[in-house]
């Protein structure tokens, strides 16, 4: 490898090891084996190749499982497989969970990287309507990320920060499907009432 991909490689494993906060260029250089001056060569500043080394990270995470994804594109079997992904690598992952925690909490104090994280949004959100819907990235459209994009991210960030805080109470694959199921059901009932009452909507 480059002196490009060795610093990648070494910021990742500062990333899991060190947090964002906690990790110094001089760390990431050690890590690397390459030079000082090479991170501002290659990558502009250290907080720029630490967000690469972010989203490297996470796409090698969901990478991990995605090829095991069951079910038809939508069904709540590909929403169970999906969770049942993610929490048996919830141990492995905490290290990634945490630095989300760490950015999301920095306020001004991590702004650029911050600012740079926003960027890439989109690029996870779309991973994540193609695991859950299993239509292929390229389909996708801006509209798809903004709402069922925004919508599962919203669900892995709850997930994230309920087995950060204590796992023992964290819900189970099996438990966030059953809610999604219950969730998807009253809605439903709730639109077909109305579909059938042209005035006031009956209380059923």
């Amino acid at each position: 490898m480059g002196h490009r991909e060795d610093l990648l490689e070494g910021a990742k494993k500062c990333l899991l090891e060190k947090g964002f906060v906690g990790t110094t260029a001089r760390d990431i250089v050690k890590a690397s084996g390459a030079n000082l001056a090479s991170i501002g060569y290659h990558y502009g500043s250290k907080d720029a190749l630490m967000t690469e080394a972010f989203v490297a990270v996470v796409q090698e995470w969901g990478d991990r499982f995605t090829g095991e994804v069951e079910g038809e594109g939508g069904s709540l079997e590909r929403f169970r497989s999906v969770w049942d992904g993610v929490h048996a690598g919830h141990e492995e992952s905490g290290p990634i969970w945490s630095a989300s925690m760490e950015i999301a909490l920095a306020g001004g104090r991590m702004q650029e990287l911050r600012t740079m994280l926003a960027a890439s949004q989109g690029e996870g959100r779309r991973g994540l309507v193609s695991m859950f819907t299993g239509v292929p990235e390229e389909d996708l459209t801006e509209e798809d990320l903004r709402t069922a994009g925004a919508f599962y991210q919203a669900l892995l960030n709850g997930f994230m920060l309920q087995w950060l805080f204590d796992p023992a109470s964290a819900a189970t694959p099996a438990e966030l499907t059953e809610g999604m199921r219950r969730a998807a059901a009253a809605m439903a009932k709730t639109a077909a009432v109305s579909d059938g009452a042209p005035g006031a909507v009956s209380q059923a």
